[in-house]
């Protein structure tokens, strides 16, 4: 099983950005830990801010993984585009913030990522990933 996980722009300073909303833990040693909570699933990690390389990342993947787990950071809120990447490929992408957007500022309310992936996950910081990944698992 092919899973990869994209984080889009700033999640690259996780661990020093604003350690009261999105912890002090670097993505990187996150991501140790997450794969060796699922050994039996090879991972694939890509970070870009910017928004043609995530788009170019999504169209390279799509086809040939069993699952995209996609934090696009604030794209979520303003590109389409990143929202029509993933309605043209057949992998199934899970959207994940690690931050409750919904209790931030009314303009994260908006996302051109969930009505295009088949599940979103909010609010529960890193944990988010391993849930994303878990259902991937059962169900990709």
């Amino acid at each position: 099983m092919k899973i990869a996980i994209i984080n889009g722009p700033n999640l690259n300073l996780l661990g020093k950005r604003e350690p009261d909303v999105y912890g002090s833990q670097s993505f990187e040693d996150y991501f140790e830990t997450l794969k060796s909570l699922f050994p039996s699933v090879e991972f694939h990690y890509y970070q870009s801010n910017v928004e043609g390389e995530l788009i170019n990342e999504i169209q390279k993947l799509g086809f040939d993984y069993n699952g995209i787990v996609l934090n696009p950071g604030g794209y979520t809120h303003t590109s389409v585009a990143l929202g029509d990447a993933i309605a043209a490929i057949k992998t199934k992408v899970i959207e994940v913030h690690i931050s409750n957007v919904h209790a931030r500022e009314d303009f994260r309310k908006l996302s051109h990522i969930s009505g295009k992936s088949v599940g979103s996950i909010f609010g529960l910081g890193l944990k988010g990933y391993e849930l994303a990944v878990k259902w991937l698992v059962d169900n990709a």
